[in-house]
Protein backbone atom coordinates (compact mmCIF):
# COMPACT_ATOMS: atom_id res chain seq x y z
CA UNK A 1 0.00 0.00 0.00
CA UNK A 2 1.40 3.36 -1.01
CA UNK A 3 2.42 5.95 1.87
CA UNK A 4 -1.00 7.62 3.33
CA UNK A 5 -3.06 4.58 2.71
CA UNK A 6 -3.85 2.39 5.43
CA UNK A 7 -6.64 0.00 4.60
CA UNK A 8 -8.28 -2.47 6.69
CA UNK A 9 -11.16 -4.37 6.67
CA UNK A 10 -13.99 -5.29 9.84
CA UNK A 11 -17.62 -6.42 9.92
CA UNK A 12 -16.66 -9.54 8.52
CA UNK A 13 -19.83 -11.08 9.90
CA UNK A 14 -21.38 -8.39 6.99
CA UNK A 15 -20.16 -10.24 4.44
CA UNK A 16 -20.45 -14.06 5.15
CA UNK A 17 -19.49 -16.49 2.97
CA UNK A 18 -16.73 -14.58 1.50
CA UNK A 19 -13.75 -15.44 -0.72
CA UNK A 20 -10.05 -13.88 0.48
CA UNK A 21 -7.46 -11.98 -1.45
CA UNK A 22 -4.20 -10.41 -0.18
CA UNK A 23 -3.74 -6.82 -0.38
CA UNK A 24 0.06 -5.21 -0.40
CA UNK A 25 0.98 -5.25 2.46
CA UNK A 26 -1.65 -7.00 4.60
CA UNK A 27 -2.61 -10.64 5.30
CA UNK A 28 -5.22 -12.03 3.32
CA UNK A 29 -8.87 -10.25 3.64
CA UNK A 30 -12.36 -10.97 3.44
CA UNK A 31 -14.11 -9.86 0.47
CA UNK A 32 -17.86 -10.15 -0.93
CA UNK A 33 -18.85 -13.72 -2.41
CA UNK A 34 -18.86 -15.20 -6.06
CA UNK A 35 -22.08 -12.61 -7.18
CA UNK A 36 -19.66 -9.91 -6.44
CA UNK A 37 -17.34 -11.46 -8.95
CA UNK A 38 -15.55 -9.80 -12.25
CA UNK A 39 -14.39 -11.29 -15.81
CA UNK A 40 -12.13 -9.79 -17.55
CA UNK A 41 -13.41 -9.02 -21.69
CA UNK A 42 -13.12 -12.08 -23.80
CA UNK A 43 -13.38 -14.31 -20.61
CA UNK A 44 -15.98 -16.58 -21.19
CA UNK A 45 -17.70 -17.64 -18.38
CA UNK A 46 -19.06 -21.36 -17.54
CA UNK A 47 -21.84 -21.93 -19.72
CA UNK A 48 -22.34 -18.95 -21.14
CA UNK A 49 -19.72 -18.90 -24.15
CA UNK A 50 -17.70 -15.86 -25.00
CA UNK A 51 -19.01 -12.69 -23.54
CA UNK A 52 -19.24 -9.24 -25.48
CA UNK A 53 -19.53 -5.67 -23.62
CA UNK A 54 -22.81 -6.16 -21.73
CA UNK A 55 -21.84 -9.09 -19.65
CA UNK A 56 -18.26 -8.90 -18.43
CA UNK A 57 -19.74 -8.96 -14.99
CA UNK A 58 -22.66 -10.23 -13.23
CA UNK A 59 -25.70 -7.56 -13.30
CA UNK A 60 -25.98 -7.05 -9.95
CA UNK A 61 -22.60 -4.67 -9.13
CA UNK A 62 -22.51 -0.78 -9.12
CA UNK A 63 -19.77 1.53 -7.81
CA UNK A 64 -21.29 4.60 -5.88
CA UNK A 65 -19.12 7.76 -5.53
CA UNK A 66 -19.33 10.70 -3.57
CA UNK A 67 -17.35 13.87 -5.87
CA UNK A 68 -16.10 16.31 -3.36
CA UNK A 69 -12.94 15.02 -1.12
CA UNK A 70 -13.54 12.01 -2.75
CA UNK A 71 -13.35 11.81 -6.52
CA UNK A 72 -11.39 15.31 -5.97
CA UNK A 73 -8.15 15.75 -4.10
CA UNK A 74 -8.68 17.42 -1.08
CA UNK A 75 -5.35 19.46 -1.03
CA UNK A 76 -3.78 20.62 -3.97
CA UNK A 77 0.06 22.36 -4.30
CA UNK A 78 -0.74 23.01 0.11
CA UNK A 79 -3.90 25.03 -0.33
CA UNK A 80 -7.42 23.02 0.33
CA UNK A 81 -9.23 22.36 -3.24
CA UNK A 82 -12.25 24.35 -4.00
CA UNK A 83 -15.92 21.87 -3.76
CA UNK A 84 -18.24 22.23 -6.69
CA UNK A 85 -19.91 24.69 -4.90
CA UNK A 86 -17.22 26.42 -3.81
CA UNK A 87 -15.15 27.20 -7.24
CA UNK A 88 -18.43 28.63 -9.13
CA UNK A 89 -17.96 32.47 -9.55
CA UNK A 90 -21.08 34.28 -10.88
CA UNK A 91 -19.39 36.73 -12.19
CA UNK A 92 -21.31 39.27 -10.23
CA UNK A 93 -19.53 40.70 -7.16
CA UNK A 94 -22.57 41.22 -5.20
CA UNK A 95 -24.20 38.15 -5.46
CA UNK A 96 -20.91 35.95 -4.93
CA UNK A 97 -20.66 38.12 -1.49
CA UNK A 98 -24.28 36.69 -0.83
CA UNK A 99 -23.95 33.44 -1.06
CA UNK A 100 -20.37 33.47 0.60
CA UNK A 101 -21.94 35.25 3.69
CA UNK A 102 -24.47 32.19 3.43
CA UNK A 103 -21.53 29.76 3.63
CA UNK A 104 -20.11 31.79 6.98
CA UNK A 105 -23.49 31.63 8.55
CA UNK A 106 -25.11 27.58 7.54
CA UNK A 107 -21.44 25.80 7.83
CA UNK A 108 -20.86 26.14 11.59
CA UNK A 109 -24.61 24.64 12.01
CA UNK A 110 -23.70 22.02 9.33
CA UNK A 111 -20.78 20.44 11.26
CA UNK A 112 -22.28 21.25 14.79
CA UNK A 113 -22.51 17.79 16.70
CA UNK A 114 -25.28 19.58 18.76
CA UNK A 115 -28.14 19.92 16.36
CA UNK A 116 -30.38 17.48 16.41
CA UNK A 117 -30.91 15.88 12.77
CA UNK A 118 -34.37 17.18 11.89
CA UNK A 119 -33.57 20.89 12.52
CA UNK A 120 -30.51 20.02 10.74
CA UNK A 121 -31.86 19.12 7.72
CA UNK A 122 -34.59 21.67 7.62
CA UNK A 123 -31.25 23.84 7.95
CA UNK A 124 -29.86 22.49 5.02
CA UNK A 125 -32.85 22.65 2.74
CA UNK A 126 -32.97 26.05 3.84
CA UNK A 127 -29.36 26.84 3.19
CA UNK A 128 -29.74 24.95 -0.79
CA UNK A 129 -33.09 26.54 -1.52
CA UNK A 130 -31.46 30.13 -0.78
CA UNK A 131 -28.27 29.65 -2.05
CA UNK A 132 -29.92 28.11 -5.74
CA UNK A 133 -32.23 31.32 -5.42
CA UNK A 134 -28.69 33.73 -5.59
CA UNK A 135 -27.87 32.06 -8.64
CA UNK A 136 -30.70 32.42 -10.35
CA UNK A 137 -31.19 36.13 -9.28
CA UNK A 138 -27.82 36.91 -9.99
CA UNK A 139 -28.02 35.76 -13.74
CA UNK A 140 -25.80 32.74 -13.63
CA UNK A 141 -24.77 31.58 -16.84
CA UNK A 142 -23.30 28.38 -18.26
CA UNK A 143 -20.05 30.54 -19.65
CA UNK A 144 -19.65 31.34 -15.96
CA UNK A 145 -19.76 28.34 -15.24
CA UNK A 146 -17.20 26.79 -17.57
CA UNK A 147 -14.88 30.23 -16.76
CA UNK A 148 -15.52 28.66 -12.74
CA UNK A 149 -14.06 25.69 -13.47
CA UNK A 150 -11.29 26.24 -15.80
CA UNK A 151 -10.10 28.82 -13.00
CA UNK A 152 -10.78 26.85 -10.07
CA UNK A 153 -8.49 25.23 -7.67
CA UNK A 154 -9.60 22.02 -8.52
CA UNK A 155 -8.52 18.62 -9.68
CA UNK A 156 -9.23 15.07 -9.80
CA UNK A 157 -7.56 12.86 -7.03
CA UNK A 158 -4.68 10.45 -8.76
CA UNK A 159 -6.14 7.27 -9.92
CA UNK A 160 -9.30 8.37 -10.77
CA UNK A 161 -8.99 7.75 -14.32
CA UNK A 162 -7.59 4.53 -14.16
CA UNK A 163 -10.46 3.53 -11.85
CA UNK A 164 -12.71 4.85 -14.46
CA UNK A 165 -11.42 3.06 -17.26
CA UNK A 166 -10.97 -0.51 -15.71
CA UNK A 167 -14.63 -0.07 -14.28
CA UNK A 168 -15.86 1.16 -17.93
CA UNK A 169 -13.79 -1.95 -19.30
CA UNK A 170 -15.50 -4.23 -17.35
CA UNK A 171 -18.90 -2.51 -17.64
CA UNK A 172 -19.92 -1.74 -14.03
CA UNK A 173 -22.17 1.47 -13.76
CA UNK A 174 -20.89 4.31 -11.78
CA UNK A 175 -22.87 6.63 -9.56
CA UNK A 176 -21.43 10.10 -8.61
CA UNK A 177 -23.28 11.28 -5.99
CA UNK A 178 -23.17 15.14 -4.58
CA UNK A 179 -24.54 17.93 -2.98
CA UNK A 180 -22.97 20.29 -5.38
CA UNK A 181 -24.36 21.05 -9.05
CA UNK A 182 -24.66 17.92 -11.53
CA UNK A 183 -23.53 20.61 -14.37
CA UNK A 184 -20.29 21.93 -12.47
CA UNK A 185 -19.20 18.64 -11.83
CA UNK A 186 -19.77 17.38 -15.60
CA UNK A 187 -17.63 20.35 -16.36
CA UNK A 188 -14.47 19.42 -14.18
CA UNK A 189 -15.30 16.09 -15.94
CA UNK A 190 -15.18 17.66 -19.22
CA UNK A 191 -11.93 19.52 -18.46
CA UNK A 192 -9.96 17.03 -16.64
CA UNK A 193 -10.75 13.41 -18.24
CA UNK A 194 -11.00 14.97 -21.81
CA UNK A 195 -13.46 12.30 -22.49
CA UNK A 196 -16.99 10.81 -21.79
CA UNK A 197 -17.61 7.44 -20.09
CA UNK A 198 -21.02 6.57 -20.93
CA UNK A 199 -21.45 4.46 -17.60
CA UNK A 200 -21.04 7.07 -15.02
CA UNK A 201 -24.30 8.91 -13.86
CA UNK A 202 -24.24 12.09 -12.04
CA UNK A 203 -26.91 12.17 -9.12
CA UNK A 204 -26.77 15.99 -7.97
CA UNK A 205 -28.59 19.31 -8.16
CA UNK A 206 -29.17 20.09 -11.85
CA UNK A 207 -29.73 23.53 -13.54
CA UNK A 208 -31.99 24.38 -16.54
CA UNK A 209 -30.88 27.35 -18.88
CA UNK A 210 -32.97 28.95 -21.29
CA UNK A 211 -31.43 29.35 -25.07
CA UNK A 212 -29.00 32.04 -24.23
CA UNK A 213 -27.72 30.17 -21.64
CA UNK A 214 -28.82 31.48 -18.65
CA UNK A 215 -29.62 29.82 -15.58
CA UNK A 216 -34.09 29.98 -15.14
CA UNK A 217 -34.34 27.11 -12.53
CA UNK A 218 -33.57 23.70 -11.38
CA UNK A 219 -34.98 20.55 -11.90
CA UNK A 220 -35.97 17.75 -9.48
CA UNK A 221 -35.64 17.57 -5.58
CA UNK A 222 -33.08 19.35 -4.13
CA UNK A 223 -30.15 17.22 -2.95
CA UNK A 224 -28.04 18.58 0.10
CA UNK A 225 -25.79 17.01 2.43
CA UNK A 226 -28.00 15.25 4.52
CA UNK A 227 -30.16 13.92 2.14
CA UNK A 228 -27.89 11.61 -0.68
CA UNK A 229 -30.03 8.62 -0.67
CA UNK A 230 -33.10 6.77 -2.30
CA UNK A 231 -34.89 9.34 -3.71
CA UNK A 232 -31.89 11.07 -5.12
CA UNK A 233 -31.32 8.13 -7.30
CA UNK A 234 -34.49 9.22 -9.44
CA UNK A 235 -32.18 12.36 -10.88
CA UNK A 236 -29.65 10.40 -12.14
CA UNK A 237 -28.77 11.59 -15.49
CA UNK A 238 -26.28 10.68 -17.67
CA UNK A 239 -22.81 12.59 -17.71
CA UNK A 240 -23.12 15.40 -20.79
CA UNK A 241 -26.99 14.78 -21.19
CA UNK A 242 -28.32 18.08 -20.62
CA UNK A 243 -32.38 17.48 -20.27
CA UNK A 244 -32.24 14.13 -18.32
CA UNK A 245 -35.41 11.69 -18.68
CA UNK A 246 -38.46 13.01 -19.26
CA UNK A 247 -41.71 12.63 -17.08
CA UNK A 248 -40.00 12.18 -14.20
CA UNK A 249 -39.14 8.19 -15.29
CA UNK A 250 -35.42 7.19 -14.66
CA UNK A 251 -34.62 3.55 -16.68
CA UNK A 252 -30.91 3.46 -15.10
CA UNK A 253 -32.27 4.60 -11.48
CA UNK A 254 -34.69 1.38 -11.91
CA UNK A 255 -31.62 -0.74 -12.82
CA UNK A 256 -29.23 0.95 -10.64
CA UNK A 257 -32.11 -0.25 -7.31
CA UNK A 258 -31.93 -4.10 -8.45
CA UNK A 259 -28.38 -4.21 -7.79
CA UNK A 260 -27.56 -6.28 -5.20
CA UNK A 261 -23.30 -5.74 -4.90
CA UNK A 262 -22.21 -2.38 -3.92
CA UNK A 263 -18.56 -0.78 -4.14
CA UNK A 264 -19.04 2.93 -2.47
CA UNK A 265 -16.92 5.70 -1.78
CA UNK A 266 -17.11 7.94 0.19
CA UNK A 267 -15.08 10.83 2.45
CA UNK A 268 -17.89 11.42 4.98
CA UNK A 269 -19.50 8.87 7.71
CA UNK A 270 -22.97 10.60 6.21
CA UNK A 271 -21.67 9.16 2.74
CA UNK A 272 -22.95 5.56 3.97
CA UNK A 273 -26.39 6.61 3.38
CA UNK A 274 -25.66 7.10 -0.77
CA UNK A 275 -26.61 3.32 -0.75
CA UNK A 276 -30.06 3.43 1.04
CA UNK A 277 -32.08 3.14 -2.74
CA UNK A 278 -30.45 -0.33 -3.30
CA UNK A 279 -31.09 -3.70 -2.52
CA UNK A 280 -27.97 -4.49 -1.98
CA UNK A 281 -26.83 -8.10 -0.28
CA UNK A 282 -22.95 -7.15 0.01
CA UNK A 283 -21.51 -3.72 0.16
CA UNK A 284 -17.68 -2.59 0.60
CA UNK A 285 -17.47 0.53 1.97
CA UNK A 286 -14.29 2.98 1.40
CA UNK A 287 -13.79 5.93 3.50
CA UNK A 288 -11.19 8.76 2.79
CA UNK A 289 -9.99 10.50 6.18
CA UNK A 290 -8.57 13.53 4.19
CA UNK A 291 -8.13 15.85 7.61
CA UNK A 292 -8.55 15.71 11.28
CA UNK A 293 -7.06 12.46 11.05
CA UNK A 294 -7.08 11.39 14.86
CA UNK A 295 -10.54 13.29 15.98
CA UNK A 296 -12.37 11.04 13.54
CA UNK A 297 -10.23 8.05 13.08
CA UNK A 298 -11.69 5.63 15.19
CA UNK A 299 -15.25 6.73 13.73
CA UNK A 300 -14.24 6.45 10.30
CA UNK A 301 -12.90 2.34 11.52
CA UNK A 302 -15.97 1.92 12.98
CA UNK A 303 -17.70 3.05 9.94
CA UNK A 304 -16.05 1.83 6.70
CA UNK A 305 -14.79 -1.48 5.58
CA UNK A 306 -11.64 0.39 4.01
CA UNK A 307 -10.34 3.94 5.56
CA UNK A 308 -7.17 5.93 3.58
CA UNK A 309 -5.88 8.42 5.17
CA UNK A 310 -4.77 11.99 4.47
CA UNK A 311 -5.39 13.13 1.13
CA UNK A 312 -4.41 9.48 -0.16
CA UNK A 313 -4.71 8.55 -4.00
CA UNK A 314 -7.15 6.10 -5.39
CA UNK A 315 -4.48 3.97 -6.68
CA UNK A 316 -5.68 1.49 -4.05
CA UNK A 317 -9.52 1.51 -5.01
CA UNK A 318 -8.18 0.27 -8.40
CA UNK A 319 -5.74 -2.37 -7.23
CA UNK A 320 -8.84 -3.81 -4.98
CA UNK A 321 -11.12 -3.73 -8.18
CA UNK A 322 -8.25 -5.43 -10.13
CA UNK A 323 -7.47 -7.76 -7.69
CA UNK A 324 -11.54 -9.09 -7.25
CA UNK A 325 -11.03 -9.39 -10.90
CA UNK A 326 -8.23 -11.31 -10.76
CA UNK A 327 -9.07 -13.60 -8.10
CA UNK A 328 -12.29 -14.76 -9.69
CA UNK A 329 -11.89 -15.30 -13.69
Amino acid sequence: MRPGGLCRIHHATSLASAASIALPGFPPTTFPPPAFRCFRPGTPRAGSGSMDSTTMLPPGVAVIADFDGTLTRYWIAGRRGQTSHGLLQQGNAEYDAKRQALYEYYHPLEISPTIPIEEKTKLMEEWWEKSHGLLIEGGLTYDAIKKSVSEATIALRDGVVELFELLEELGVPVLVFSAGLADIIEEVFRQKLHRSFKNIKVVSNRMVFDEEGCLVSFKGKTIHVLNKNEHALDMATPIHDKFGYPNGYNPDSVLMKQRTNVLLLGDHVGDLGMSDGLSYENRIAVGFLNNNTEMSFKSYLDAFDIVYLNDATMRGVVELVSQLCAGNQ
